[in-house]
């Protein structure tokens, strides 16, 4: 009994941080997954990461263990957050593509979510979340969240970086980057639909009588689709770069709060 009330505190640390991890990160926080099985695979990772990691360290549950709590569960969400960037990438890129094309005004009910998604963005969401899958990135994510305390303990200095600004600095520079990605991700389709409007309108003054908009639309609904099935089996190497970016990201974060194991 008194081993479990010694070790009750770390538990509760460690299990503030994984369920604020899966708050968050897609493919877990899914409306899709029961609320019970998240807490549940919660509590059975925490308990390994306790009888692995918990024993060596000590807490004393006084006002300071406050403050402990709200941090851990500020850096499963700061963990969680990294990875939503990441696989927004695609939603954003299909909004342009959408936006270009013409299907901006028939957005789809996101099952995952609950929120309207562009139908483009839908898709590759979908087809990046099979691939991620499929390549067992889930498995990566868990490997990484456990690794986690090996580069951000529990006396880490989240609030010492935030005061400082290095957390915040870096959270503006990883989503400058992501929104970057979404632009050239969506650029080829874009370029395309910006050289077929200006063929369009070389169309409209050399030949007044057509009527753009009845031609316009069709047209850039074919070559939009068309040029979309040209790049998709260049999608796996994209996806393969994305996560590549998004597990060193995560590397860098954990590296900006603590520093290296063992520095």
């Amino acid at each position: 009994m008194n081993a479990i009330v010694q070790g009750f505190p770390i538990f509760l640390l460690i299990f503030c941080r994984i369920t604020a991890f899966f708050v968050v990160v897609p493919v877990f926080s899914s409306r899709g997954v029961p609320n019970v099985f998240k807490i549940g695979l919660s509590f059975f990772i925490t308990l390994i990461v306790f009888l692995t990691y918990g024993f060596e360290q000590t807490m004393v549950p006084n006002a300071e263990y406050v403050l402990v709590l709200l941090r851990e569960i500020l850096i499963g969400l700061l963990l969680g957050f990294i990875v939503y960037l990441f696989f927004a990438v695609v939603q954003t890129a299909g909004a342009f593509m959408d936006l270009q094309i013409g299907f901006a005004m028939a957005n789809v009910v996101d099952p995952h979510t609950g929120a309207s998604a562009p139908l483009l963005g839908y898709f590759k969401y979908m087809l990046m979340m099979l691939v991620f899958l499929m390549m067992n990135g889930h498995h990566y994510l868990l490997g990484g969240l456990m690794y986690s305390y090996e580069w951000m303990p529990l006396s880490n200095e989240l609030f010492q970086r935030m005061m400082s600004g290095s957390v915040t600095d870096y959270l503006v520079r990883v989503f400058s980057n992501t929104f970057l990605l979404a632009v050239q991700v969506a650029a080829p389709l874009v370029v395309a639909m910006f050289l077929t409007d200006v063929g369009l309108g070389f169309l409209t003054k050399t030949a007044p009588q057509f009527n753009v908009f009845v031609i316009g639309i069709p047209l850039k609904i074919i070559v939009g689709l068309f040029l979309l099935f040209l790049l998709m089996p260049g999608m796996a190497i994209l996806f393969e770069k994305l996560f590549s970016i998004l597990f060193q990201s995560l590397e860098q974060l954990m590296g900006i709060v603590q520093g290296s194991p063992g520095a």
